[in-house]
């Protein structure tokens, strides 16, 4: 029995006698020395939950790595491990990607010198589409005033921005000059007309589907 302090593939083989008859090598066996840095994965967009087709970023970042260069070793969903050069994993969502990954990091100019695993980080990819709906405080348009309208996306998850139609679903989105901007998915309108919404987040931009169609008309017009 010894003790090594080193990493490397080491191998023993048995010998006895004089002259020495020796025994076939072992099978080697890879020792590592474990480095201090520390191996931590994300997730950028950091968002709890999404959709197939969103384009995801699964980073690895090593701390104090300094001017070091880093091989990076991946442990993925689908149980399949493997290196790479590459500090992320750029992903076009699907349900197959939902899973746990883990990272840790080999240094290149050191042979055999790994970080411990990262904790494992959860991505969870729904293959839903997900669903505006628009609603209003009125549907009829008062003179000199504004209705307002909610744009909201279901399910809930962060990260949506709101783009508003009026006429046709093919026309182009509502700028801030044609509505008045209440909050984060509201909007006032001074004009009639059919309304439409959808969200959009990320970059590229990802859609949901369309609301349905609200119409809006002045006061004292039929329906």
């Amino acid at each position: 029995m010894i003790t090594v302090t080193q990493g490397g593939i080491y191998y023993c083989k048995g010998g006895r006698g004089n002259p020495v008859f020796f025994t076939e090598d072992s099978d080697p066996i890879t020792i590592e020395k474990r480095v201090s840095n520390k191996a931590v994965v994300s997730l950028e967009p950091s968002w709890p939950l999404i959709f197939s087709g969103e384009k995801i970023t699964v980073r690895c970042q090593i701390s104090l790595g300094g001017s070091t260069e880093w091989e990076y070793e991946w442990s993925k969903p689908d149980s399949s491990t493997g290196l790479a050069n590459n500090a992320s994993i750029n992903l076009n969502a699907s349900v197959i990607n939902s899973g746990s990954y883990r990272c840790m990091g080999k240094n290149k100019q050191e042979l055999y010198s790994v970080t411990e695993w990262s904790d494992a980080i959860t991505l969870t990819v729904s293959g839903q589409r997900p669903k505006s709906s628009i609603s209003a405080d009125s549907r009829v348009l008062p003179e000199g005033d504004t209705v307002t309208l909610t744009c909201s996306v279901t399910p809930s998850t962060p990260g949506w921005s709101y783009y508003w139609y009026r006429g046709k679903k093919t026309s182009e989105p509502l700028t801030m000059a044609e509505v008045v901007l209440h909050s984060d998915g509201q909007i006032g309108v001074s004009q009639e007309g059919d309304y439409w919404c959808r969200g959009g987040r990320g970059n590229p931009v990802y859609y949901t589907d369309y609301s349905d169609v609200i119409s809006i008309k002045k006061t004292g017009e039929s329906w």
